[in-house]
């Protein structure tokens, strides 16, 4: 079975393919297929970012296509930047950007309300139609609606460090620091990281589905 991954992103890929092991699926992105559109994430939600996303690809792939969308929500910040942390510090901003952005909003903000948590929901979206199903598994996991449509979600708390600390992972994982592992995501190995991410929790539970589909 082949399964496309609606991103270009390829950190996220090699975190996806590290996390998922072995379903029996064979993994593509959108730079393996080009041409494939990028969609537009103008949801109101995760789910709706990551349902866009996945639907779009399968339609124009003809292939089973899996898309996520995550939020990062800051105590301090009211939940922001929410479903618009990849573009909180605007159009075209790197990793270093949104960084630099969200330590600039916290500045003078005390550990004690600099409590945050990561939330990532995975859409699962076939070529054709049937009827959703609920998932179970690690993680908070739900379906919606007519169509072969899945989806899971992971959830990761901690809190907002006032700088930088560790060189691996990726976006905000230099600030933000796990209080029972006393380091950052960026200071853990990928093995520590995909043992505990919000996306490993929402990835995990969609695998058993993955599985499914791999052996029909």
């Amino acid at each position: 079975m082949k399964l496309l991954l609606a991103t270009g992103n390829p950190h996220k890929v090699r975190e996806i393919s590290e996390i998922l092991g072995r379903t029996g699926v064979e993994l593509l992105s959108l730079k393996d297929l080009p041409g494939l559109p990028h969609a537009e994430e103008d949801g109101s939600t995760l789910e709706e970012n990551a349902r866009k996303k996945a639907v779009q690809a399968a339609e124009a792939s003809g292939l089973w296509a899996m898309a996520d969308d995550t939020g990062l929500e800051v105590e301090a910040l009211g939940g922001a930047p929410g479903i618009h942390a990849a573009r909180y510090a605007g159009e075209g901003c790197t990793f270093a950007d949104n960084v630099r952005k969200l330590l600039r909003e916290l500045q003078g903000v005390p550990r004690e309300r600099r409590g945050a948590a990561f939330r990532c929901v995975v859409a699962l979206c076939g070529p054709g139609r049937g009827c959703g199903q609920v998932l179970s598994g690690y993680g908070k996991c739900s379906s919606e609606g007519p169509g072969l449509e899945y989806f899971s979600e992971g959830r990761l708390e901690g809190v907002i460090l006032e700088k930088e600390a560790g060189s691996g992972g990726f976006g905000y994982d230099p600030v933000f620091f796990i209080p029972s592992a006393g380091k950052t995501l960026a200071e853990m190995s990928a093995e520590e990281k995909n043992l505990i991410s919000h996306r490993a929790l929402a990835l995990r539970a969609m695998a058993p589905r993955l599985k499914e589909l791999a052996r029909s």
